[in-house]
């Protein structure tokens, strides 16, 4: 990893935060005001790729000097539905509610971009979690947290209160926090020094 790039990460995850930090990177945080509303795709595993470019994009405009920097973005699938943020309380509710019959597919894209030479290369990893019924008094508190709602189909793998109700994982590292570790470290290595992760 080259020392001479300032590395950036363009989000405002505390969760992706505590990934990058656990993965041994020194960084700032800036965020990207992106509508993510305008930027659709048909494919659903492409969406959150365009979504982190641009994030990227707009990030990019705004730096004063060379930097690394990463990006990233989520969407949830269940039973062929897409799920970004809940828009509402009631639509969360729903969303907890069916977890406890279908699987909930967590499509993470990561984007490096190296500003200094313009190098970008981006990718994303797949998850999903199996969860047991959520009882409705658990779900009566979830869905008055803050992070729930923020969070792409309305869950967090890692809370605390959702935790006792996951039957399965099945994906790798840094997944359930937004931010895969071995993608991630793929892509920051082909932008900075141009070889292949292997």
């Amino acid at each position: 990893m080259r020392s001479d790039l300032k590395i950036i990460l363009g989000s405002g995850s505390k969760w992706r935060k505590q990934m990058l930090q656990k993965m041994g990177y020194k960084f700032e945080v800036m965020t990207a005001d992106v509508d993510e509303k305008t930027i659709r795709c048909d494919d659903f595993y492409e969406l959150p790729v365009k979504l982190a470019c641009a994030k990227a994009d707009a990030i990019s405009q705004r730096l004063n000097e060379p930097a690394l920097l990463i990006t990233a973005d989520q969407v949830v699938l269940c039973n062929g539905e897409l799920r970004e943020k809940p828009a509402s309380e009631k639509e969360c509710r729903r969303y907890l509610r069916s977890y406890g019959q279908f699987p909930a597919e967590i499509i993470n894209a990561v984007v490096a971009t190296n500003t200094k030479t313009g190098k970008r290369a981006s990718g994303a990893d797949v998850a999903k979690v199996y969860f047991k019924p959520v009882p409705e008094e658990i779900i009566d508190k979830l869905v008055r947290d803050e992070d729930i709602m923020n969070a792409a189909g309305g869950f967090l793998a890692e809370h605390e209160l959702l935790r006792p109700y996951i039957e399965k994982y099945e994906g790798r590292e840094g997944n359930e926090l937004g931010l895969p570790k071995e993608l991630t470290e793929k892509l920051i290595k082909q932008v900075t020094d141009g070889e292949a992760y292997k």
